[in-house]
């Protein structure tokens, strides 16, 4: 491979990231308002869940600290998946004055939560797994390029 070829498959790979990074923006700007359950609330939920199956407990302060958010919109936003059928309060026993997040139904699909999810793992399957290996640690270079942007 040519030092020409090699910059020209890079900068195709930096285009397909900031393609994936302007359809994730668009679709938390639908998420917002047309599309159900906001990004947050997709992803509360989806810690709710794994808490639950690991049989540990989760409290809305949890919730906060995980999502980098305040205590205040994740009163909002558990107000609205308890409205919606999908979690619960329980009382903390040691505790009278704080509450757990629980799940409501514990039969919920968490690929039924974010479908996007579940379409991306189903293509990953399809991947070699020399290629999946070198993906992931491309991603997660990018990932770690994003978390540090204005930390």
């Amino acid at each position: 491979m040519t030092l020409e070829t090699g910059i020209d498959q890079a900068m195709t790979a930096a285009r397909a990231v900031e393609r994936l990074r302007l359809a994730e923006a668009r679709l938390a700007r639908r998420r917002q308002s047309d599309c159900g359950p906001s990004e947050n609330a997709r992803a509360a939920m989806r810690l709710i869940l794994e808490r639950a199956d690991a049989g540990a407990t989760l409290t809305p302060t949890e919730i906060a600290q995980s999502l980098g958010i305040s205590t205040a919109s994740v009163t909002g936003m558990l107000d609205r998946l308890r409205a919606g059928g999908l979690i619960d309060f329980v009382a903390n026993p040691s505790d009278r004055r704080s509450k757990f997040v629980v799940p409501f139904d514990r039969d919920t699909d968490p690929d039924a939560i974010d479908p996007v999810t579940a379409r991306i793992r189903e293509f990953a399957l399809g991947l070699p797994g020399d290629a999946a290996d070198q993906i992931t640690a491309f991603l997660d270079r990018v990932r770690e390029v994003v978390d540090a942007e204005c930390a």
